[in-house]
């Protein structure tokens, strides 16, 4: 079968590799229909050193069901599954406080982080297949496929944003970040009342999206500049939210500074700064609280999926760019040269 495999920063390839196969009683083999590129994934392609590739891409997922192990009890072949990128029982102590990305099970990780696995690819193994896979109710051509597709990361990761701010109706939200998870965190905050969202970014078709998804300003200014034009929407005193959707250092930093007292800073980019004495002294004066981490997309599929179902909202329009397995170097070229928002995969 054909994959994707990264082998260094700038250089991913699509070549024939063993294909996948059943390994343990709980796995289900799947064949990839739709999958896509994450922003998270452009990381290791700035990175990513020789000696770490190379590595089999993509954690985001739709297939079919082809083969199941003996232990699944919930899921058989011909099943339409939508897979999160972090796999889980569902049923261990974090599981059920819906902290899927701390699964206690040993074979618990990101999907990609599998070895020899990856969801850019035309199938693949996926373990505690009952706990971590989700049956979708249309089939592989049906038009909401790139909506439910971002119920696999994207999406649930700008709702988990919002929902670690505690966000309530009325409130005033910053989004930080105009890439595809920040624009999924406006709809969410959109979604959970928030009266005032503002949205930084520079990309018009991004933030011309942002709008359509519910933001109500746009401030493409940033570093001190961009600080002030905040505080001045926000009548001086900042948002109660700030939802972080970039990772890097300037983003918490603008983050800081436009944050109300009493309020949070909730982070889902992945960190890019390890060492940064991030928040001991800064968030003390003011109250402000720090939330945020790898989003548990598992406990919210079944709260997101009917208002795609119905067409309430419409998160699969972050997908700007189709391709076929073959496209997908170009599409990781086009993402980082900002060419294309996000590239939906069709093997």
């Amino acid at each position: 079968m054909r994959a994707t495999l990264m082998y260094q920063a700038g250089d991913v390839r699509i070549e024939d590799v063993p294909d996948s196969v059943i390994r343990n009683p709980t796995d289900a083999l799947v064949r990839v229909t739709a999958s896509c590129i994450c922003g998270s994934d452009l990381h290791p392609y700035h990175q990513m050193t020789a000696e770490d590739g190379p590595a089999r891409m993509g954690h985001e997922l739709i297939g079919v069901i082809e083969e199941v192990g003996a232990d699944v009890t919930t899921l058989k072949k011909g099943d339409l599954v939508v897979s999160p990128f972090a796999i889980s029982d569902n049923v261990c102590e974090f599981c059920r406080e819906n902290l899927q990305t701390s699964c206690t099970h040993h074979e618990a990780t990101f999907l990609d982080g599998i070895a020899d696995e990856g969801g850019q690819a035309e199938a693949i193994r996926v373990p505690l297949a009952d706990g971590t896979l989700v049956k979708l109710p249309v089939a592989p051509d049906s038009a909401l496929i790139p909506s439910l597709l971002t119920l696999a990361d994207v999406f649930g990761t700008g709702y988990h944003a919002a929902k670690m701010a505690g966000i309530k109706p009325g409130q005033r939200v910053t989004v930080i970040g105009d890439g595809a998870v920040g624009l999924m965190a406006v709809l969410s905050a959109k979604r959970l009342g928030a009266e005032q969202i503002v949205l930084m970014g520079r990309h018009e078709v991004r933030t011309y999206l942002g709008r359509e998804f519910g933001a109500t300003d746009v401030v493409a200014e940033r570093g001190k500049e961009g600080i002030a034009k905040v505080r001045d929407l926000t009548g001086g005193h900042g948002s109660h939210a700030v939802l972080e959707a970039v990772g890097h250092m300037p983003a918490y930093e603008q983050a800081l500074g436009v944050v109300r007292p009493g309020g949070v800073i909730s982070r889902v980019g992945v960190p890019q700064y390890d060492d940064a004495p991030v928040g001991f002294t800064s968030l003390f004066g003011g109250n402000i609280r720090l939330a945020g981490g790898p989003a548990p997309v598992r406990a919210y599929i079944e709260e997101l999926m009917p208002d795609i179902l119905d067409g309430t909202i419409e998160p699969g329009k972050v997908f700007d760019t189709m391709t076929d397995l073959a496209g997908v170097p170009a599409g990781y070229r086009d993402m980082d040269e900002r060419k294309s928002l996000k590239v939906l995969v069709r093997p």
